[in-house]
């Protein structure tokens, strides 16, 4: 019992309002003994969005979010604003963002303004671990495991913590930056690079985690809402995901 640690923290990055995936990470995250769950941005856009939102809220653990570029399009049309991104957006990046902020209620819009951009807390070994959506800069900077460090320099500029956590790319990585080890959770709703659930744990160390779940029950049920785009989202995110190679290439 001496080697578990105090403080256990199940990341669950961009889950993008898949609720299969959601359950089977969660149902995983049981067996860890985890004691607090940071979902890190991007809950939303997606196509059950309430129902994850209430699943997070449901839980008998210790719930901190942080806001992710799309949990914040999503709480701007549901206060009837156009961003610069909406206005300058294509109609098929829209009719997402719109869908999901006409499923949800005043009481849910209160719960997501509430969240931070960043957090910072303490576990243990890892000391201060700053947790943020693509970098402590903001919500939209994209870079990877190859973009090279003096790119990125800029970006961790400033950081006292030696550790951050972030998501956006849906793709995970442990690397350094400088001085700084930098962790990209993946995607639990929206992987690249291989299909099912990637999320991270964090206690002594920080775990690169993968959960397999059952696609095609999944499939059957997102096909099933009158989500925008429901049929593409299964067959780009859940049954025939990008490749890595891919997506390092289209972001690069």
């Amino acid at each position: 019992m001496n080697d578990v640690p105090r403080m256990r923290i199940a990341a669950l990055y961009d889950i993008h309002g898949n609720l299969p995936a959601l359950e089977a990470v969660l149902e995983e995250i049981r067996r860890h003994r985890v004691n607090q769950i940071l979902p890190g941005g991007d809950v939303l856009p997606g196509p059950m969005p309430r129902e994850c939102l209430e699943l997070l809220q449901s839980l008998d653990l210790p719930v901190q979010y942080i806001m992710g570029n799309g949990d914040r399009e999503v709480l701007a049309r549901m206060r009837g604003v156009e961003t610069g991104w909406y206005k300058n957006a294509r109609e098929e990046w829209r009719a997402p963002i719109d869908w999901t902020a006409q499923q949800l209620s005043s009481e849910h819009a209160s719960l997501i303004a509430g969240w931070p951009a960043t957090l910072t807390i303490n576990i243990e070994s890892l000391d201060d671990v700053l947790f943020c959506h693509a970098t402590p800069r903001n919500d939209t900077d994209i870079f990877t495991r190859l973009t090279p460090e003096e790119r990125l320099a800029p970006m961790f500029s400033g950081v006292g913590q030696s550790t951050v956590v972030c998501g956006h790319t849906h793709m995970q990585f442990d690397r350094m930056i400088g001085k700084v080890r930098v962790v990209n959770a993946g995607s639990v709703g929206m992987p690249f690079g291989r299909t099912g659930a990637d999320w991270l744990l964090l206690g002594t160390d920080v775990q690169l985690r993968h959960t397999d779940y059952d696609l095609a029950g999944a499939a059957e049920r997102i096909r099933g809402t009158a989500y925008p785009g429901a049929a593409e989202f299964v067959e780009r995110y859940l049954l025939n995901t990008p490749s890595e190679e891919q997506m390092l290439k289209a972001y690069s």
